[in-house]
C-alpha cells in the first residue's frame, strides 16, 4: 500500500479543506492538485504544492487559478 499524506488547501473555493494524496517513492506529494468544483471539471481549480516552515508535514497546496 502506498504512503499518503493529508495536505491543506489554501485560497480559492476550497480554502481550509485538506486533500489526501499518495506520496511518490521519494516521499513527496504530486506537484499540483486539481480540485473539482460543483459542476466537475467546468469549475476545477489548480492548486500548486509549496513547502512550508514547520507544520506536520511541511507542505500545502496554494490556489493558482481556474483550470479552464
Amino acid at each position: 500500500m502506498a504512503a499518503t499524506a493529508e495536505i491543506p488547501l489554501t485560497g480559492g473555493s476550497a480554502d481550509g479543506q485538506t486533500v489526501r494524496v499518495e506520496l511518490d517513492s521519494n516521499g513527496r506529494p504530486p506537484l499540483t492538485h486539481h480540485h473539482l468544483g460543483g459542476h466537475g471539471l467546468a469549475e476545477a481549480e489548480i492548486y500548486e504544492l509549496e513547502s512550508t516552515v514547520g507544520g506536520d508535514q511541511g507542505w500545502l497546496y496554494r490556489w493558482r487559478g481556474p483550470a479552464v
